[in-house]
């Protein structure tokens, strides 16, 4: 069961992409105007992602991920791909069908929307596009991740040891210093990237207390126990008991805001309940959760994690774009780009008092190893003499050291 939080993270997280227009949400919170189309397909790639990575890691490991950061950063290279390239990429946000003026306009909402949901949380979206500043970047691209993204453009010296930095340096300020590295090097090849972070940061409604914390046992899946500081709370909240499964929502200040739990069943087992749980199971489960008075018991962690995204994303269909033959001639249709790099840094903190958590997604796009020119002699050759009507080879020779 020690993955049940790291799942929970996630749906919170796809929380932030659900429509927030409940007739019950509090008159002190804004809600947050996203299209239906848009909103549920990028639930159903929330799941479909966490799913996909979850399958991926080794089953005794926690998981903690963002897909909202996730789907941003990959929505700003979006703007730069072309033809199959950005079609793949589409596919693997789930957003097949929707134009990119409409994904652009919906992130615009979110950026602005979400930070303003809840006056009692705090959250900041943040956006950067740093490039190599001997790299000729379309403007019309970076254009678009001003406007549509409200990113943050700077040019810098590759080569510099400070330029990277200055990129960790970025992430650190807009996650309150929660990740503070997400580059460790910056390679000849790199020329670009692209940078979503995420910082959330709310206090229950209602809170643990500290005096019924105590040490508890916490049962591993492979069968083994350790001790944890297990927080308990009696209240009415809102809560689902299904057949391989119970889930509760435990709502964030003025309630827009939820985590939900969700506890397998012993015998099932939180891979399980993973693999089955689907964006529908989620929309089902939303209608079917009743107010009732219940103990939840949750421990106090905190939690660092780090994840390549590269096979995962392949896996959900974007694989040209890792390839030389990448279409991203809207960032600079001279140069042989290809996506070098997609990595998640996260970090979770629960108490007793509420929660803290942060992302930044880093997408980073390189130019593609060229090659000599292949007819310049710079090394041993083969040289044959021939006569053209006949075909006949008159001289032949293997030139190693002219």
């Amino acid at each position: 069961m020690n993955k049940v939080i790291a799942f929970a993270g996630a749906v919170v997280f796809s929380l932030f992409l659900w429509r927030c227009t409940d007739d019950n949400v509090s008159p002190t919170t804004n809600p947050v105007e996203v299209s239906s189309q848009i909103a549920d397909r990028t639930t159903d790639f929330a799941f479909s992602f966490f799913n996909k990575i979850q399958a991926t890691q080794p089953a005794q490991e926690n998981v903690f991920v963002s897909p909202l950061s996730v789907h941003m950063a990959l929505g700003m290279l979006l703007n730069g791909a072309e033809g199959e390239t950005a079609t793949q990429i589409k596919e693997a946000l789930k957003a097949e069908g929707i134009s990119q003026a409409d994904l652009n306009e919906a992130y615009q909402a979110l950026l602005n929307g979400l930070p303003e949901a809840d006056p009692k949380v705090e959250l900041g979206l943040a956006n950067s596009v740093w490039y190599r500043n001997t790299f000729q970047v379309q403007d019309n691209f970076l254009n678009v991740l001003r406007q549509s993204f409200d990113a943050r453009v700077e040019g810098l010296d590759f080569t510099s040891p400070t330029a990277k930095d200055k990129i960790n340096t970025w992430a650190s300020e807009q996650t309150n210093g929660k990740i503070k590295k997400v580059i460790d090097q910056i390679q000849e090849q790199d020329v670009l990237f692209l940078l979503n972070a995420l910082y959330f940061k709310g206090d229950w409604k209602y809170q643990f207390d500290p005096e019924k914390t105590s040490d508890a046992p916490f049962y591993l899946a492979n069968g083994q126990t350790k001790t944890v500081k297990m927080m308990r709370i009696k209240e009415k909240f809102k809560s689902a008991i299904k057949d391989n499964y119970a889930a509760v929502q435990l709502p964030y200040a003025n309630g827009q805001y939820n985590l939900t739990l969700l506890i397998p069943a012993q015998e099932t087992g939180v891979n399980e309940l993973i693999q089955g749980f689907t964006a529908q199971n989620w929309n089902d489960l939303q209608s079917t959760m009743k107010e009732a008075q219940v103990t939840v018991g949750l421990p106090r962690f905190t939690l660092d994690y780090e994840i390549k995204l590269n096979d995962v994303l392949k896996a959900m269909g974007m694989t040209r774009a890792f390839t030389d033959d990448a279409q991203l001639d809207k960032i600079n249709p001279n140069e042989p780009l290809y996506v070098s790099l997609v990595k998640q840094n996260t970090y979770l903190g629960i108490d007793e008092k509420g929660t803290e958590a942060a992302a930044v997604t880093t997408v980073g796009v390189g130019v593609t190893s060229v090659g000599p020119d292949p007819y310049i002699c710079d090394h041993p050759f083969v040289l044959l003499i021939s006569e053209k009507t006949s075909n006949t080879v008159l001289f032949m020779g293997r030139i190693m050291n002219p």
